[in-house]
């Protein structure tokens, strides 16, 4: 396929003008949310006044994000296909701007919407139902009440804000722009030069002169700078921990996963559960030992794939059909309305382009298609992204229809289960009907390595990032001994005895740019486990639980994410649901070995 875009047949390319005509529509758009925008602040003196007042404020709320939304949309698609378009980038700068704007005018809202006191608001929503339309969202605020400041303390926290979270853009900084590994010998002997980003492929090198080569340069280069990575770390946590404090939380975790609905009860069972199911991971590296045939498995050769790729190519057109005959299961409406939006509604943009971003992703709005991005290139890895970008996008599709725009945005704490569910069960099919031993060999390693690197590597880092903050919290200081000290300690524990944990692991912590997101690696673990055990009840139950796992897809925003869960009977406070993704784990193990060795 060429990569020049106007050569790319439309069938495989978005057509954006069902969401915006000409730059007439959106200009007209653009002009009408720029004058409720001007509008809003007058809601700021009358949203208190009565039920009616409060409604008609968040029904300018809701409309306006709804135009937002459908212009970000148009703009950002735009621009992804083509990047060079500074056309496209120059509207997205005027969207964004126009986002800045509003943000400003609303200032008010949350602030006032916790001066009503719950009489009012229950005595509001009787005199006037329409706006328990609006109950989900004045609750969701309502929350932050044990934990806002007075005015005067809200306004310093405010002004202070702008020096918040900036320790995440430092470390990037430095670690991208400023830091230098040097040059290591290629597999042809001849210098190449290492970065952040290139580690990872030198690690999956088949010449174990030049993983071990990447691996000792690049900690090597990590600890000479340990102490400032260290003090970098001790000032993010010390600020978490008293933010944390400030509002009012016991500490640090609380206060982060409070914005996801949840508790730290989830975390700790995520934790606690993985911690002791271990023997699974174990299983897997010796199994890579044997595989790889060399004497001592070192952490340098654990990325080392087991099928390093799968030979057999596979066109778009097959590729959606493989995936349409995968989610047959999930039911009528389900398959129809993905086909119709794969084959007749544009929804994927297919094929790399000059120009075009990289990657996948499945975006849009309440009132655009669900649009699906692909660099798509004919591999299995290409299929099994528009499976998992599917599931983003029939999610989206099921909240949209389901719900009010303002209760149809499900969370970022549930948003790759529905993704995750469609790869495993594409995979699980795949694996059942596959007669290609290569084939079969590729699909299970693919498992083995995500279940490894999502639900194991994650829940290790959420394990690492709780410590550090309850060090803080316990009045000890983050030196960069420490850090590695109780890094190399918990490295150890999740490699076991049979894998060398080479020493200079210990400074690993300084490459991991989420310990700077705050307590969000958790999530990663969360829907890996949540997706695994709602396609072994698919399994089990058949159409009886598809039927309730469709309608967790329906929930959007309108329910907290651990309720949207239980409408699927997963409950992540409970270990079982955790345990049927490692059971998975180790059944891909077995299936691998059993296949391999048989030989």
């Amino acid at each position: 396929m060429t990569d020049v875009r106007a050569d790319i047949p439309a069938k495989y390319k978005w057509d954006l003008s069902v969401i915006y005509a000409d730059m007439k529509a959106f200009d007209a758009d653009y002009d009408r949310a720029k004058e409720m925008i001007a509008a809003f602040p007058a809601h700021k003196d009358t949203m208190l006044t009565s039920a009616e007042a409060l409604y008609n404020m968040f029904c300018d709320m809701t409309a306006l994000g709804r135009i937002l939304q459908k212009l970000y949309s148009y703009a950002s698609l735009n621009s992804d296909v083509d990047t060079s378009d500074n056309s496209y980038v120059s509207l997205k700068g005027r969207v964004m701007n126009l986002d800045n704007d509003l943000s400003a005018a609303a200032f008010f809202v949350d602030p006032y919407l916790l001066r009503l006191d719950d009489e009012t608001l229950n005595k509001w929503f009787a005199e006037f139902p329409k706006l328990e339309e609006y109950r989900r969202s004045i609750e969701a605020s309502l929350r932050y009440r044990p934990h806002t400041l007075s005015d005067e303390c809200e306004k310093l926290m405010a002004d202070l804000s702008a020096g918040f979270h900036t320790h995440g853009n430092i470390r990037s900084t430095f670690s991208n722009a400023d830091l230098t590994f040097g040059k290591i010998k290629g597999e042809d002997g001849k210098p190449v030069t290492l970065t952040d980003s290139t580690y990872g492929i030198f690690l999956q090198s088949t010449n174990r002169r030049v993983r071990k080569a990447a691996f000792d340069r690049i900690y090597a280069t990590y600890s000479s700078f340990g102490n400032t990575y260290a003090a970098l770390m001790n000032s993010f946590v010390k600020e978490r921990t008293t933010y944390a404090k400030v509002r009012n939380f016991p500490d640090s975790i609380t206060a982060s996963v409070f914005r996801d609905e949840v508790t730290p009860v989830i975390y700790n069972n995520l934790c606690d559960t993985v911690s002791k199911n271990l023997k699974p991971l174990y299983d897997y590296y010796a199994l890579k030992k044997k595989a790889l045939g060399v004497p001592k498995l070192h952490l340098y050769d654990i990325y080392t794939p087991l099928i390093s790729s799968c030979d057999r190519k596979y066109t778009y057109e097959e590729a959606v059909d493989i995936v349409l005959d995968a989610i047959k299961l999930f039911g009528e409406e389900y398959h129809s309305t993905l086909s119709a939006g794969l084959k007749e509604k544009g929804w994927a943009d297919v094929y790399p382009n000059k120009g075009k971003r990289g990657g996948a992703y499945s975006s849009g709005s309440y009132d655009t298609e669900p649009y699906i991005l692909l660099n798509y290139t004919d591999t299995l890895d290409d299929v099994s992204t528009l499976a998992h970008e599917a599931g983003h996008s029939m999610h989206s599709y099921f909240s949209a229809k389901a719900n009010t725009p303002q209760e149809s945005h499900y969370t970022i704490f549930v948003a790759e289960v529905a993704s995750t569910v469609n790869e495993l069960v594409l995979f699980r099919k795949l694996l059942r009907e596959s007669d290609n031993r290569e084939e079969k060999l590729y699909i299970l390693n693919q498992l083995m390595e995500t279940y490894k690197g999502t639900l194991y590597r994650q829940t290790m880092f959420a394990e690492f990032e709780k410590e550090m903050h309850a060090m803080v919290e316990a009045g000890e200081t983050l030196t960069k001994d420490l850090l590695c000290k109780r890094y190399y300690e918990l490295v150890r524990r999740y490699f076991g005895k049979d894998v060398v944990c080479d020493k200079q692991i210990a400074c690993e912590w300084m490459r991991i740019p989420h310990f700077y997101y705050n307590f969000y690696v958790y999530k990663y673990a969360t829907c890996i486990s949540a997706a695994s055990a709602i396609v072994k009840k698919i399994e089990e139950q058949g159409d009886a639980y598809v039927e309730k796992y469709l309608n967790f897809l329906k929930c959007g925003g309108s329910r907290s994410p651990l309720d949207s869960l239980l409408v699927a009977d997963i409950d992540l406070t409970k270990p079982e649901v955790i345990e049927d993704a490692i059971a998975d784990f180790a059944a891909a193990v077995e299936q691998f070995r059993t296949l391999y060795e048989a030989e």
